[in-house]
């Protein structure tokens, strides 16, 4: 038995037994966040239990299709918990401190694929080659021996689409194509859920994308290329940091590119550097040598400094890691 399997059983022991639930996942919930959340409250909630969602940030509005995604709550509930999953986090602090610092909750369960991801459950299921989190939320729904239904199927395989980048990226391994072929069988539109996720911009996103875009960097060596988002470029837009899913993806997509770079402003002083490779340069070790984490191909850090600051230390330490 690995170690995977044993957990999943654990966890599978921990639901037959508790039966109040809080879910929970990260600060700025990305798809896989709100689908792997959902997908769990959906099929915890047909199976009977009681069942709450809570995340610290809105739900995107590319989400808000999800079965279950208006009951979210943006304020944690003053009640007790037999269960909390936390998801997807990486961290525990990720979660916020409504859930880390909460006495009303009686256990954790940590389900993620983050390399790296702290142990703070009684169970943890971190499983860094899975595509997504929501792919082991399927994974405990099979292990209970139990069919994924419809609702469930959607927040699955929005979550796995998102997480895989449409299976662009190296973590679409067969698992996922598995998993989304057989959420497809359950009813789910594969044309419907692109085009909420993908084809549903609100205006201020495309105005913010234009700045960004405005500020592109490419290093000399043609191998990294970055754009930023800054707290001056959400006042002339009206945009939030919600807006900036998959920004990334753009210095991303030039040809000659190997890293991907997003600095986005959080304060003065002080940016969140996402990083996104295509596989020859492990980030997780750049992100790590800023006191970060993330996978091989996918990884972030908070670094201090003006914007000019910022990007030069980045750009700097992966010219030495090369």
């Amino acid at each position: 038995m690995t170690a995977t399997t044993a957990e999943i059983k654990r966890i599978v022991a921990e639901i037959d037994q508790a039966q109040s639930f809080l879910i929970t996942s990260h600060e700025s919930p990305d798809p896989d966040a709100v689908g792997s959340s959902l997908a769990l409250a959906n099929y915890l909630t047909a199976r009977g239990k009681d069942v709450t969602v809570y995340l610290c940030d809105p739900v995107p509005d590319n989400c808000s299709f999800l079965p279950m995604a208006e009951l979210v709550y943006g304020e944690m509930p003053e009640r007790d918990f037999d269960v909390c999953f936390v998801l997807d986090v990486g961290e525990f602090r990720r979660a916020g401190k409504a859930v880390t610092e909460n006495k009303r909750i009686g256990r954790f369960i940590n389900v993620d694929h983050h390399l790296g991801c702290e142990n703070f459950g009684i169970c943890n299921l971190i499983d860094p080659k899975a595509s997504a989190t929501a792919a082991l939320i399927y994974r405990i729904i099979k292990a209970a021996g139990d069919e994924v239904d419809y609702p469930t199927a959607l927040c699955i395989y929005t979550a796995i689409l998102s997480d895989t980048g449409s299976f662009h990226y190296s973590n679409s391994d067969p698992e996922s194509f598995a998993i989304a072929g057989e959420m497809i069988g359950k009813g789910v539109n594969a044309w419907s859920v692109n085009e909420n996720l993908y084809e549903s911009e609100p205006l201020q996103r495309i105005a913010l994308l234009a700045l960004a875009l405005s500020d592109l960097t490419v290093s000399p060596s043609g191998e990294y290329a970055s754009v930023t988002v800054t707290l001056d470029m959400y006042g002339k837009t009206g945009a939030t940091a919600q807006d900036t899913d998959r920004f990334i993806n753009y210095p991303r997509s030039i040809k000659g590119v190997q890293v991907a770079l997003f600095f986005r402003q959080v304060e003065d002083g002080l940016f969140k550097v996402g990083f996104r490779s295509k596989g020859k340069v492990d980030v997780s070790a750049v992100s790590a040598s800023f006191g970060g984490g993330g996978h091989h191909n996918a990884a972030g850090c908070m670094v201090r400094g003006t914007l000019a600051e910022v990007k030069a230390q980045v750009f700097d330490r992966l010219e030495q890691m090369r």
